[in-house]
């Protein structure tokens, strides 16, 4: 009771309980304390649970700046991110969350909705304040590589998903080549062309397998029809596959991801266009239900998981004092086949 009493009056006082008061609540030494706050393997476990239930009762937090001040560490990363409702945004994230979390840090998270310049400088402050050994930067609008958006300094910094003019480190998905292999892969099956349901014209992702689309139709002499845009969600898919639905010279269709190309199928179905046997479709991302759409979907597959273990492994060397330089790494796609994809039909 004595020992309770005496942490209250240093409470009343304005100071917070010490790993001393913890060490006399759980009966054990200063340094046992020291070796359970600072997460040392060296405690057996009843110890550790002492100490634990001890700092509970005492009401004492462990000082996380003050370990790093020691150690050189916080053990945590900040992620600062656009929006979690893309299907991209949100397999990203959770691959990295698993990525942080097999290298011993945690994840402090600043969603910065609208990416603008004093958004992105708050959430680089916001985190200071959190104590993070570095950020990753999974902002795939436009707005970031405005020319007003300085990204401030003293923090190691690595960039998913976005423009490679930074100074610093670029870890992305090689988005023009698997536009470019889901368009040629439409041509060698015989369609005189490839129409295109494209992403936001914000969307970087979306702008990379445009242009690549576009390229790729032009280097094989053929005309590029209209791009529909879209904005990544089933819905617009739909409304706009009731349009190309419409047209019959349209035998071939490239969707910017999975999502739309489902509202495509949706659209050729009601309107009586077999797929593929009149219209064939290919997606990209290969999400989980891709292969359980109807007819199973052709896509594009996407690494989430190669994509968050390059961006940690270089965030991790860049601070632990490996600078490797402003790298860009573009992560591989593939081509999967499915049975929404087949030959024109027959003239």
């Amino acid at each position: 009771m004595r020992e309770n009493a005496e942490v209250s009056h240093r409470h009343a006082a304005g100071r917070g309980p010490s790993m001393a008061d913890v060490a006399r609540e759980a009966g054990v030494s200063g340094q046992t304390v020291s070796r359970v706050a600072n997460g040392r393997t060296n405690v057996d476990a009843d110890t550790r649970q002492r100490v634990l239930a001890a700092m509970r009762r005492v009401g004492y937090r462990p000082n996380s700046a003050a370990r790093a001040l020691r150690y050189g560490r916080f053990r945590s990363i900040g992620v600062i991110i656009s929006t979690l409702a893309t299907f991209g945004n949100s397999r990203t994230l959770d691959a990295i969350t698993a990525a942080i979390a097999d290298e011993g840090f945690s994840i402090v998270l600043m969603p910065v909705p609208r990416s603008t310049q004093g958004e992105v400088t708050s959430a680089f402050s916001r985190l200071n304040e959190q104590a993070v050994d570095g950020v990753l930067i999974l902002i795939e609008r436009h707005q970031l590589d405005q020319s007003e958006i300085e990204l401030p300094d003293g923090l190691p910094v690595v960039v998913i998903d976005s423009s490679a003019r930074y100074r610093y480190p670029v870890v992305d998905t090689d988005q023009s080549e698997g536009a470019a292999a889901a368009t040629r892969h439409l041509l060698a099956l015989g369609h005189d062309t490839v129409w295109h349901i494209a992403g936001p014209p914000q969307s970087y992702a979306a702008e990379r397998r445009l242009n690549s689309w576009r390229a790729t139709l032009e280097e094989a002499g053929r005309t590029a029809p209209p791009v529909l845009v879209g904005d990544w969600s089933a819905a617009s898919g739909y409304e706009l596959g009731q349009r190309l639905a419409a047209d019959p010279a349209v035998t071939a269709v490239f969707a910017a991801n999975d999502q739309m190309a489902l509202g495509l199928l949706r659209a050729l179905h009601e309107a009586g266009r077999s797929v593929p046997g009149e219209v064939s479709v290919v997606g990209f991302d290969d999400m989980d239900e891709a292969a359980c759409f109807w007819p199973p979907l052709t896509t594009v597959r996407q690494s989430f998981g190669d994509v968050a273990r390059h961006a940690v492994a270089a965030l991790l060397a860049e601070i632990s004092g490996d600078d490797r330089g402003p790298a860009v790494t573009r992560v591989a796609t593939e081509v999967v086949v499915r049975s929404s994809t087949a030959p024109p039909p027959a003239r």
